[in-house]
């Protein structure tokens, strides 16, 4: 796909987005709208609804007033007409009198009992009903009618009745009269009447339905009457309208949410049919709540017709802009075929012709650039061969150079398979370079391929290892004593990719090394016999010290017995130690109290601190310090320290020694001395073989004690100060639970 072809594509994939845009919002504002303006329309038909139901009513209410006040003129001439007894009456008398004053009906009733009975009427079927004389407020000379309920049932006929009693008759008058004459009227004025007009012209509204509350929410949805074409009186639950469209449950919610006020509004699906559902309460002449149905299709066809209209504008616009941004691309680009032609030109190594510039927008300035950038070419290809020519030179010197070192050298890819040798590995190894490359030699022997493979592990990771000595097998199955370099090959990215490897054959340097470490062993004889020396003569001046007590106390002690027998026992360890260059022997490793420990050697040495004015001040951390050591090791080491720090206190003082938890894993011996000191700068040297500033000393105590500390993985520490004393620290680690 061209460029003109890309841009075109894009500009009209961006219209085709902002034109979707403008439907969906268009869709969504159409929406809103008509909503707003149904709603609003449903409000207004509701509102023309209620006033035609208030006129209705005042109607209503006047047509009665005006029968109670004939009725009552009439039962007066009635009164004047009739016998004063119910015996002298006649039905045909009532009749005629009905006839003559213009009345539907004249009845009278006598009083029996709780009742009140038609013994004579001018309508034969009313004789014999009976009537609650609860029901009646009469007395003498009064005139009652029924309280007027305000009626909006379409189909009730306007009629008003009333009873008189007259003082001297035993019976009342009744009278009932219809407003013939006004039934035109009411016909007319009935809600029935205005709401088929209404539904006449506006075909939307599909029902109109008046709702009295109180019944309505009391109403079981499996006795909900239809009313839709019925003919029959209503009940007290829908006045007016019809009840068709029906939701019961939701419709007594929409009903209770409309008498606090509300305006509500009701989307549904009725009957297969999508509808709105308007509820607005009206509070004359009682509180009713109208209901309206509207047809939501006409309002879904007109979004349709929007959409639509919408949707064929948006594509006439996308077909336009098409067709204008592919030419608008074509012009646009037409100087990229010259700044094209010249690229190729560059491709093919012809640097010399140029594109002539016509324009001064970008894309002139691009040719311009393009000219510059071959131009630039031609001169960076020229240095370029010129360089080639000389990597050309430094490769050969290298390959020279690495092919008449005499250590060998070979690289390996990450697979283990040899890419490159040099001549010193075919003479050192026995392969041939034809032969080696491509293939995985087995340089390594089989004991060691564990133990290199960890190795070239810790290569890859990124780790820098030093010259190692190792064995390596040749073709012929010989192994020989080698020391190699490995190093990683690295991409431009640093990604490793070959590992490089210099051998160089150490057969005569470890034949030299044997000689030497012949001539070493001899010097560490001497070393050790000369140390065995210094460790047995310590146990040796206890036991001297211990003798004189007992001669001096002729006394026979049986702790000092036994720890005389200790150090026996002791200077028999030291010299079973003198056989390690025989036969070395591992240490027995064993749990014990760092504190009982040190006990033992202070009560060994307590004698000899007596004789020297010295005195041994303990502080011991209550809790366990329970460490791994080999006891008499320990015993060394706490021997030679305390004994150092009693020489070093010709005049007499103390010597302080603590035991505490240092960190929660380890313990710490600290022994502190009051004698001469030692300089500062020779304490760096003691540890060193031989190293010692007293007349008698064989400067192996420290040496001994420091590789004993050691190997119990811990640490010894000197600090000292001329004149002030001495103070050894001791670091051991607790045992771990």
């Amino acid at each position: 796909m061209s460029v003109k072809t890309k841009l075109s594509f894009m500009i009209s994939l961006l219209v085709f987005i902002m034109l979707a845009f403008h439907v969906i919002l268009s869709e969504y504002s159409t929406r809103v709208n008509l909503r707003s303006d149904v709603e609003a329309n449903m409000m207004a038909i509701s509102q023309q609804i209620a006033v035609n139901v208030m006129q209705n009513s005042r109607e209503h209410t006047f047509i009665h007033t005006m029968l109670t006040e004939k009725l009552k003129a009439v039962s007066l001439e009635a009164a004047k007409q009739l016998p004063e007894s119910s015996l002298l009456v006649t039905d045909q008398k009532l009749a005629n009198l009905a006839d003559e004053l213009g009345v539907t009906r004249i009845s009278t009733m006598l009083l029996d009992g709780s009742n009140y009975i038609t013994v004579h009427s001018s309508d034969p079927s009313e004789i014999g009903l009976e009537r609650d004389a609860m029901q009646f407020q009469l007395s003498s000379n009064t005139f009652w009618t029924p309280p007027y309920v305000a009626s909006l049932n379409d189909k009730e006929t306007m009629g008003e009745g009333s009873y008189f009693a007259m003082s001297g008759r035993n019976y009342v008058i009744h009278c009932y009269m219809q407003s013939d004459q006004l039934s035109e009227y009411e016909e007319i004025a009935h809600t029935t009447s205005f709401l088929t007009e209404m539904k006449a012209g506006n075909p939307t509204i599909l029902e109109v339905t008046g709702f009295d509350p109180a019944p309505f929410a009391k109403m079981p949805e499996s006795q909900a009457p239809d009313y839709v074409n019925s003919t029959r009186p209503l009940s007290n639950s829908i006045p007016f309208g019809s009840y068709g469209y029906r939701e019961i449950e939701q419709d007594k919610k929409s009903v209770k949410e409309a008498l606090k006020g509300k305006q509500v509004f009701r989307y549904t699906q009725i009957n297969n049919r999508s509808v709105i559902k308007s509820f607005v309460v009206v509070n004359q002449p009682l509180p009713y709540v109208i209901g309206l149905v509207f047809d939501k299709r006409p309002m879904l066809e007109l979004m349709a017709d929007q959409r639509n209209n919408q949707i064929m504008i948006s594509v006439l616009l996308l077909v336009f802009v098409i067709f204008c941004s592919y030419w608008l691309s074509g012009l646009l680009f037409r100087p990229v075929s010259s700044i094209l032609w010249k690229i190729n030109e560059v491709s093919f190594g012809r640097f010399d012709n140029s594109i002539e510039v016509k324009r001064k927008d970008e894309l002139g300035q691009l040719a311009q650039r393009v000219n510059a950038m071959s131009k630039n070419l031609g001169i960076y290809m020229t240095k370029l061969k010129m360089a080639f020519e000389e990597n050309r030179s430094m490769k050969e010197h290298l390959e020279s150079f690495i092919n008449h070192t005499t250590d060998a050298i070979h690289v390996v890819d990450l697979e283990g398979r040899t890419t490159q040798v040099n001549r010193a590995f075919e003479h050192l190894f026995g392969y041939e370079a034809e032969l080696a490359v491509g293939q995985v030699l087995p340089l390594v022997p089989e004991h060691l391929i564990e133990e290199e493979q960890k190795y070239l592990e810790q290569l890859r990771g990124g780790k820098t290892l030093t010259a190692r000595e190792t064995l390596l097998v040749t073709s012929d199955g010989e192994w020989i004593a080698v020391s190699a370099t490995t190093s990683p090959i690295r991409d431009k990215n640093g990604e490793i990719r070959a590992i490089a490897s210099i051998t160089r054959d150490m057969t005569g340097r470890n034949k030299m090394e044997e000689l030497l470490r012949r001539s070493e062993k001899l010097t560490t004889v001497g070393q050790l016999a000369a140390g065995v020396a210094h460790e047995i003569r310590n146990p040796l001046t206890t036991l001297r010290g211990f003798l004189q007590l007992q001669l001096e106390t002729s006394k026979l002690n049986t702790m000092h017995v036994d720890l005389m027998l200790s150090e026996i026992d002791r200077i028999n360890l030291i010299v079973g130690e003198f056989l390690i260059l025989a036969k070395p022997q591992a240490a027995r490793f064993e749990e014990k109290d760092v504190r009982f420990i040190l006990g033992d050697v202070i009560s060994l040495l307590d004698s000899q601190a007596h004789l020297c004015n010295i005195e041994f001040l303990t502080a011991f951390e209550q809790a366990e310090c329970i460490i791994s050591c080999e006891e008499n090791q320990l015993k060394q080491v706490f021997i030679n320290v305390i004994k150092n720090a009693i020489e070093a206190m010709p005049a007499g003082g103390q010597i302080t020694i603590e035991v505490k938890r240092d960190m929660p894993n380890h313990v710490k011996v600290v022994i502190i001395d009051e004698g001469i000191g030692i300089p500062e700068d020779r304490i760096p040297m003691l540890g060193n073989p031989f190293y010692t500033d007293k007349d008698k000393g064989t400067g192996l105590g420290i040496m001994v004690s420091q590789r004993i500390i050691q190997s119990h993985q811990g640490a010894l520490e000197i600090k000292s100060k001329v004149g002030a004393g001495t103070k050894v620290m001791i670091t051991l680690p607790l045992l771990k639970p």
